[in-house]
């Protein structure tokens, strides 16, 4: 069965990180897979947490929102209902984990780093663009902490590893990377994969959508996505060379 796009099973969307769309933030990537678009924005306090100072550690978190129309019906903001959702919540503790695993918090000093990913639109796998997306800017937003000299170490030393993240699944028999909507919704396996650029898991969230599913799918499934975020590692060094 060919894919919607006419992709290979192991190939990437097309994959964009633009640097610095929005003016404000210390650190802005917008991030495109395929049709999916994803803006990061990383914002800077001096300070953290009540719960943490005088640790001498740092902090970084993420929030992420789905405008209401990113998909093809308008979504209510979760912001006039009243409550975040469940996926809303487990989706920015996602991110924020995520990129966590990538920063030396003691390093990083008693400074604080939002990271906000609102969806602009939809097409599969907001999180992992989010995620591939959220790590270059805050990237930038280290580096413009660096240039105030308001790090306890090294930028280097702070930012000490590269994290992406990729959707993998097994549609019509067949392990799929990269799944746009279409394929998303008919996968018979879902997963999501985020590695270090050195190929470690960061974190694995996947499940059989139709059943069970063998450790034979699970292996080629963990395989595509280590590829992918390989291919991912190195879009987010050539976008910050």
């Amino acid at each position: 069965m060919a894919r919607p796009d006419g992709r290979r099973p192991d190939q990437l969307r097309p994959v964009t990180l633009t640097r610095g769309w929005s003016t404000h933030p210390e650190g802005s990537v917008l991030v495109g897979f395929g049709a999916t678009r994803v803006l990061c924005t990383a914002s800077v306090t001096e300070g953290v947490p009540r719960w943490r100072k005088g640790s001498g550690l740092g902090w970084v978190t993420a929030e992420y929102a789905m405008l209401p129309r990113a998909t093809n019906t308008r979504s209510d903001r979760e912001s006039v209902k009243g409550r975040i959702g469940g996926r809303t919540h487990e989706i920015s503790r996602l991110i924020g984990r995520s990129l966590r695993a990538c920063v030396d918090l003691k390093a990083l000093g008693e400074n604080s780093i939002v990271l906000d990913c609102d969806v602009l639109q939809a097409d599969g796998g907001t999180r992992t663009a989010a995620i591939t997306g959220a790590y270059v800017a805050l990237y930038d937003a280290v580096t413009w902490l660096a240039e105030r000299k308001a790090l306890v170490g090294r930028p280097e030393t702070v930012m000490h590893r590269s994290v992406a993240a990729v959707s993998v699944g097994v549609v019509a028999g067949e392990a799929r990377l990269d799944l746009c909507y279409e394929e998303d919704v008919a996968a018979e396996v879902d997963m999501n994969v985020v590695c270090t650029g050195t190929g470690d898991f960061v974190e694995v969230q996947g499940t059989g959508e139709a059943g069970v599913f063998p450790r034979s799918q699970l292996d080629a499934l963990l395989d595509l996505g280590v590829a992918g975020c390989a291919e991912l590692a190195d879009i987010q060094r050539k976008a910050l060379s």
